[in-house]
């Protein structure tokens, strides 16, 4: 795991993925903002829930032995976990993986390989969607 991030006030993410380039480009893209948590496998991810609460989870799908989609489908089975944001991050584009991540309730749906900025912004249309310019709730006065 890199930067565990516990006492600096930034928002936390978990990237889940069993390619380390892919979780250090994640690691660069996102760093200076959030602190990001990796971990390679699902599993591992599981391990890390059962401790802490991240604010958002990249996940990947293909991953060995357990899936992203195995590792998101108990991921909202988890207790005070189940409505963590999760935004895939994956190179399969086809659309039954697409409807299947839709119907585990993802967020976004990012293909690899991603431009950091393209994923610096995805991010924070998730976990900040009224800082970025981006329209929120608010009532008249």
């Amino acid at each position: 795991m890199i930067n565990p991030g516990v006492r600096s006030g930034k928002k936390c993410i978990l990237a889940v993925d069993d390619a380390a380039i892919i979780l250090l480009r994640i690691t660069d893209a996102l760093g200076e903002y959030y602190d990001v948590v990796t971990v390679n496998s699902g599993a591992r991810a599981l391990r890390y829930l059962e401790r802490k609460k991240p604010d958002l989870i990249l996940l990947d799908i293909r991953m060995m032995p357990k899936d992203g989609f195995e590792t998101l489908r108990e991921i909202r089975a988890m207790e005070g976990r189940a409505e963590i944001p999760v935004i895939m991050l994956t190179g399969m584009e086809d659309k039954k993986s697409v409807m299947e991540g839709i119907k585990l309730g993802i967020r976004d749906y990012i293909l690899k390989p991603f431009f950091p900025d393209d994923l610096l912004e995805r991010v924070r249309r998730v976990l900040e969607p009224g800082e970025q310019g981006w329209p929120e709730q608010t009532e008249e006065l």
